[in-house]
């Protein structure tokens, strides 16, 4: 049985600082205050030197590492770079990325200023003219052997930033060339005239999420150490292996888990002039508790500047973290606990004193508590972030909606005792966590939400939040958050189904976009609900809208949803089956009024030849968007522009 490795780590400091030199190992700025952790102390340490790195890192990472190495393979991270609802304000011609919070935009596949629409699919960016509906430029970002790779956008004026999560070789570049460390790759694309590429970052490690907070965004980086664990000889036991793997992990140099990046300049598509950087020393924080097997890094890019790459302020802690949730003055990052299955190896504890020949031997790994660390960050000014507090609760988030900075206070739902590889979660329960935003100190709770059930979906919006939980029915909890000491649960409704997604619809509405389902559990197609939520004591629902055999990326990724408030306008990817097979990928348009959902139609795209069982290459629908009394949509295959009244074909702008 595999061992996990990998604990929550305190992001907690991307950092205290913009630490710039060592000086004695301290920030120059005046110390952060005391955070406040509800499982004991988090405290934030800048190392001395690199020496005192080293073997911190080494004796943390020798007491962690495994039979098997360093396994990532951990369980549940329940990272969902899903996002929620910033509704498009009456001024407004145009729609927008439909974020959590306004002002904080989201990586995503299309973006639009009401004049163009640039968009990335298959590798390839493009940008159309609203006026023309015709594409204005096109660039090729990846080999062409590559188009399955996704890459979301970020813009800000004429630059564009293009996140590829995966390794992907530049287009133009030959097989033999070196092109980077092989992770998430992000490219700076010029769109003043026909677009390309003015430099790109390539960062060793995986990608965990960015926010843009007008021209400046955050982007945020975990990675392993790089270490080469011996072979396992034919017939070691799992004592052998580990003393081995400690063995070379209390060897490695400090270089092994300094985070490494690549710049290239020049603008060359195949990887041109280009150096190679890593986070310096005294760059490096980490927390009093920490396992040496994993480092986070945020980069900060200002599109604005003349040159964003130039320097991208890159600070990393010796910790991790999954879920990324912004404001336009915090940063907040989570890590999730893991759900350890600890294997007993017989271990004799050594002095603490160690080197390559006297690995350091301790206790084996034990399940952590269940309880989802919080870190907070300011991101108010230019440059790198400043740490402020760290703190955690009882848990496990279900993705960024779970949480919510309001009027001073943050507020954090999770699911506590949820179900383990299919096992029955009949002791879980959910609960909601008021902490001060200043401090991370709990202030007041609502617990027991849901027992036997987990949370499916959240949404705060100032004083109140809703909560879905299910596994046979659907509960939406109604909770008054006014007093930050004594949150409460006002309301509660159940009904068959579930919200997967909740965006409010004005006053006293919220929309639900989820599954209809059986008595017993059993998921029945696409339902999206209307509640009546003004009445805290009495949420109620006045209009369902069920799609038999079908679902919707909306469901699990809220960038896919789009409500228009000006006309009731809401659109969202519907994928149709029957027999096992997929019978029609569309964009659904309803009508949501003060108590009814009513159906406009569908809008549909060319179809290519089709696989058995597969939706065809380029036909679903990923996104829509409103500009004018237009409704584009968007697919791998091409744009269409339709009313936004009556959904007739007015364009097709097809992607060759």
């Amino acid at each position: 049985m595999r061992t996990s490795i990998r604990t929550a780590g305190v992001l907690a400091a991307l950092l205290a600082t913009g630490v710039t030199g060592c000086a004695g190992g301290r920030t120059t700025q005046d110390p952060p205050p005391s955070p406040v952790d509800l499982t004991g102390k988090v405290r934030l340490v800048s190392y001395t030197d690199c020496a005192e790195m080293t073997d911190g890192l080494r004796r943390a990472a020798a007491r962690n590492v495994t039979p098997w190495g360093f396994g990532d393979a951990m369980l549940f991270a329940a990272r969902e770079d899903a996002s929620a609802a910033k509704q498009a304000t009456p001024e407004q011609s145009f729609s927008t990325t439909n974020t959590h919070e306004a002002g904080v935009d989201e990586p995503d596949l299309v973006k639009t200023d009401g004049d163009r629409v640039i968009t990335v699919t298959g590798g390839v960016l493009r940008v159309v003219d609203a006026r023309t509906r015709r594409v204005t430029g096109t660039l090729r970002l990846v080999a062409g052997d590559q188009a399955w790779a996704e890459a979301d956008l970020l813009v800000h004026g004429d630059r564009a930033l293009v996140l590829f999560q995966g390794g992907v070789i530049p287009f133009g570049a030959k097989a033999a060339a070196r092109v980077g460390p092989g992770g998430p790759r992000y490219v700076l694309v010029d769109l003043s005239g026909e677009p390309r590429v003015l430099a790109a970052m390539t960062a060793h490690g995986q990608h965990v999420d960015a926010r843009q907070s007008g021209s400046t965004v955050r982007l945020v980086v975990r990675s392993q150490p790089e270490i080469a664990l011996p072979v396992p000889k034919e017939g070691a036991s799992e004592r052998e292996m580990l003393d081995a793997n400690r063995r070379a992990v209390l060897a490695a140099p400090a270089d092994a888990w300094l985070p490494s990046y690549e710049i290239e300049t020049g603008g060359g598509e195949a990887g041109g002039a280009g150096r190679t950087e890593r986070v310096g020393c005294d760059r490096i924080s980490h927390p009093d508790s920490f396992t040496g097997t994993s480092m986070l890094t945020v980069h900060t890019i200002d599109l604005a500047a003349a040159a964003p790459f130039g320097s991208t302020s890159p600070i990393a802690v010796a910790a991790d973290g999954d879920t990324v949730y912004g404001t336009a003055g915090s940063l907040y990052v989570t890590s999730n606990p893991q759900w350890w299955t600890a294997r007993p190896i017989d271990v004799v504890p050594v002095p603490e004193a160690s080197g390559p020949e006297s690995p350091e031997a301790a206790p084996t790994p034990t399940a952590p508590p269940e309880r989802t660390e919080v870190h907070r960050f300011d991101v108010s000014g230019p440059g790198a972030p400043r740490y402020v507090t760290s703190g955690s609760v009882p848990g496990r988030l279900l993705n960024q909606y779970s949480l919510s900075e309001y009027d001073g206070r943050l507020r954090v739902a999770t699911t506590s005792g949820a179900e383990v590889f299919g096992a029955s979660p009949s002791t879980s329960e959910s609960g909601v966590y008021v902490l001060d935003a200043g401090t991370l100190a709990p202030t007041g709770s609502v617990t027991g939400l849901g027992r036997g059930e987990r949370i499916y979906s959240v949404r705060f919006m100032d004083d109140l939040g809703y909560v879905v939980t299910f596994r046979q029915t659907d509960p939406l909890y109604a909770l008054d958050l006014r007093d930050p000491a004594a949150p409460k649960v006002t309301g509660e409704l159940k009904i068959t189904g579930f919200s997967a997604y909740l965006h409010p619809a004005g006053e006293g509405r919220l929309i639900g976009i989820g599954q209809e389902a059986s008595e017993a559990g059993r998921a029945l197609g696409t339902q999206i609900s209307l509640f009546d939520v003004a009445d805290p004591a009495a949420p109620a629902v006045l209009s369902r809208f069920h799609r038999k055999d079908s679902g919707s990326e909306a469901e699990w990724d809220p960038h896919a949803f789009l409500y228009w408030p000006a006309t009731g306008l809401a659109v969202l990817p519907l994928q149709s089956w029957a027999g096992g097979e997929i019978t029609e990928t569309a964009a659904l348009a309803l009508r949501v009024g003060d108590r009814a959902i009513t159906e406009l139609g569908v809008v549909t795209h060319p179809k290519p030849a089709a696989k058995k069982g597969f939706a065809p290459d380029g036909q679903g629908i990923r996104r829509s968007l409103v500009i004018g009394d237009d409704l584009w949509t968007l697919s791998g295959a091409g744009l269409k522009v339709s009313d936004a009244a009556t959904l007739a074909d007015r364009a097709w702008i097809p992607f060759g």
